[in-house]
Parts: structure tokens; C-alpha cells; sequence
């Protein structure tokens, strides 16, 4: 879902960062706030005085974000669920889930707690509003607190909209997930209707575009497009698990894997290993013993005139549970390593000793051809009407 994100801070164990795209968002809600929502509510105070506020109810809505995304976090992880971390980005916010639910109990409980944090935030800050209306604090002030209400109630509102990935569409898959059974068939009837939440979103910002009010119209459109496409790749998504779950990764490594002996230099390893073969990782060898890896991410730390002085010894990144996996190892979870470390390729370790190698390009074919022998059912639940 995401491009290249920031790291900000870490939150009672779970680390927040935040997509670049967020960045976009932070700054157009600071000058909607300080141009148009706060001028409109309270006439003649000084320009300044508008931005500061518009940039201090920014930070308040993300903060209400983060604390949204938090209370997901907190309880998916008493439920067992591993979570990555706390995204911001130009929609908002999600917890990064690794896994489905275990069942529909847990789905239910993760999924409706978002919004009763927001509830309880809208609740607080108009009960701040209220105290510093009362006590005359400034009206900069107590006008901040009436926002950021409004705001968190309308978090709420909007999330509870039964439209899967919203929360309401995950409350209405714990439902259905209950009755029907199946995982699979409650995601997939509750992504339709979130496809079909987000098609009327997108007729409705068409409408307003063409009735004259092209910002909001155009939230509404790329929001629609947003929700459509969530809800397309979180059903496809689960059907990647689906399929790959319980397989064991050594029975679709790549067997003859390519090794480069430790003692040769950077320089030999690039022009007869990366240059040749195309690899971006390569297991590391001395006297037919695994010695560890080195990846172009560890090349790239080095200076290109210095790379005839050092060896592929001194570089390399021992085997460790970020760069190796066993044979056994389920594939689903070597896809979540690979995509949580970034890297391209693993080493696949039997005992300490060299196997295979695996790399996402493997699992992708294997999932292909799974879904070929399996027939039309499983491509046909792909599509997303």
C-alpha cells in the first residue's frame, strides 16, 4: 500500500512512521484549516493567528489519528495478532497487520475499537471546548478543541461506514465471518460492498465537480478510488495467504543456488556475479561452508575506487533469522520476512548447511501456478465486482 516512509517515534512498542504522501496531507490540511475552515468560523483575527491554528489542529488530528491506529494496535496484539507498526499517510492512518484474525471474535474487537477511541476523543476535547469557553480562555484556544471534536466524531462516523477496509467493514466481515463460517466468503462479499461504497463515492465527487466545488469533489473522488482499491487488494491479499499457508518454502527454493567464495574483492563480485547473473543477494562460501551473504545494499557502502581493496569476507552479513529460513518454514511466513526486511532473496539453512536459496520471484510463481492447477474458483474470487 505504501511508497517510502519516515520513521517518527515509537509508541508504547509499536513504531509510527509516516509515508511520504502524508507529508501532501499535512500541509493541505493546515491550509484548508488556516484559510478556509477557521476564517469562516471566526471573522477578523490576524492572518498569523489563522495559521498557527490551522497548523496546531492539523497536529491534533494526526495525533488522534496515531491514538485511532494505537488502540487497533494494542488490542490485535492481546489478541495474538503481530502487528508492523503505525502508518500515517494521505488517507490517514492503518495498522499494519501481518496476519488475518484468528476468528471472528478477535476481528470484531480489533475493528470496533478505532472508532470508540475516536468517539471518546471527540467527546473529550468538546468537554476541553466547553471548560475553556467557560474559564474565557483565548478563543484560538477553545476553538482548536471544538475542531478537533468535531473532527474525531466524524473519524468515527465515517470509519463505521460498513465499506471494507473501514472498520465498519470489518466489524460487518466479524459478522458475517460468524455466520457463514468462512473468512473467505465474509472478506469477499464484505469487499464488494466496499467496492460499491467507493464507486458511489466516486459519483459523488464527480457530481460536485460539476456543480461548481472542485475541492471537495475531488476529495470525494480520490477517497472512492482509494476505497475501491483497498478494498480489491485486501481481499487479494488474503487470498495470497490463503494459498501459500502451510506451504513449506523447501518444496519451491531454488535448489543450485548461486555462491561466491569469500575471498574474492568487491570488484571481482560485481563484474562476475551481479553483472552476470542479476542477483541482488548472494550466499557466501568458504571450503564448501556457509559463511553468510552480501547484497548490494552492503556494496553501496563502499566507495566504487575502493572496491579492488576489500573482500567479500569483509563485508558479508552472517546468517541470522533477517537473511535465513529453513526448509520447513511456512511460505507465508517468508513472504511477510521478505517484505519486512526489504531484501530480495533468502538463504534456505538445513542444519547449518546451504539448500537453496528462495526469492519473491519463487513464491510468485509458485502462487501462479497453484492458482492455475486449482482452476477458475479461486481467479474468479479475485475479482472484485
Amino acid at each position: 500500500m505504501f511508497g517510502k516512509s519516515i520513521k517518527l517515534f515509537n509508541l508504547l512498542g509499536f513504531q509510527v512512521k509516516a509515508d511520504f504522501s502524508w507529508l501532501i496531507l499535512a500541509m493541505l490540511v493546515s491550509w484548508s484549516l488556516a484559510e478556509g475552515y477557521f476564517p469562516f468560523q471566526y471573522a477578523n483575527l490576524a492572518k498569523s493567528t489563522y495559521w498557527i491554528m490551522g497548523i496546531l489542529g492539523a497536529a491534533g488530528l494526526f495525533l488522534s489519528i496515531v491514538l485511532h491506529e494505537l488502540g487497533h494496535s494494542l488490542v490485535s496484539r492481546k489478541q495474538g495478532m503481530p502487528m508492523k507498526g503505525i502508518t500515517l499517510f494521505i488517507f490517514g492512518g492503518v495498522a499494519e497487520m501481518t496476519d488475518e484474525p484468528s476468528n471472528a471474535r478477535s476481528e470484531f474487537l480489533m475493528a470496533i475499537i478505532g472508532p470508540i477511541v475516536s468517539v471518546v476523543l471527540g467527546i473529550s476535547f468538546y468537554v476541553l471546548y466547553w471548560f475553556a469557553r467557560q474559564a474565557a480562555w483565548p478563543l484560538p484556544v477553545f476553538a482548536i478543541f471544538k475542531y478537533l471534536g468535531w473532527i474525531n466524531l466524524l473519524l468515527a462516523a465515517f470509519n463505521m461506514l460498513p465499506a471494507f477496509p473501514l472498520d465498519g467493514g470489518r466489524v460487518l466481515r466479524s459478522f458475517l465471518w460468524n455466520r457463514k463460517g468462512s473468512l473467505r466468503k465474509a472478506t469477499r462479499t464484505a469487499s464488494r460492498i466496499g467496492g460499491a461504497f467507493g464507486a458511489v463515492l466516486i459519483g459523488l465527487g464527480v457530481i460536485s465537480i460539476l456543480f461548481g466545488s472542485f475541492i471537495g469533489g475531488l476529495w470525494w473522488f480520490l477517497i472512492g478510488m482509494f476505497l475501491r482499491s483497498a478494498a480489491k487488494s485486501s481481499y487479494v491479499q488474503m487470498e495470497i495467504r490463503d494459498a501459500l499457508k502451510g506451504e513449506p518454502i523447501g518444496r519451491f527454493m531454488s535448489k543450485n543456488p548461486v555462491t561466491v567464495p569469500a575471498s574474492i574483492s568487491i570488484a571481482d563480485l560485481v563484474r562476475d556475479y551481479i553483472y552476470t547473473h542479476h542477483y541482488h543477494m548472494f550466499p557466501v562460501m568458504r571450503d564448501s561452508k556457509i559463511m553468510g551473504c552480501i547484497s548490494t545494499r552492503e556494496i553501496k557502502k563502499v566507495p566504487k575506487e575502493e572496491w579492488e581493496a576489500h573482500s567479500v569476507q569483509e563485508m558479508l552479513i552472517p546468517c541470522g533469522p533477517d537473511n535465513s529460513v529453513s526448509p520447513d518454514t511456512d511460505a507465508m511466513d517468508v513472504l511477510s520476512l521478505l517484505q519486512r526486511t526489504g531484501t530480495s532473496r533468502l538463504m534456505v539453512l538445513d542444519g547449518g548447511r546451504l539448500v537453496g536459496v528462495v526469492s519473491l520471484k519463487d513464491l510468485l510463481k509458485f502462487l501462479s501456478l497453484k492458482l492455475d492447477l486449482e482452476g477458475n474458483e479461486r481467479e474468479e474470487t479475485l475479482r472484485i465486482e
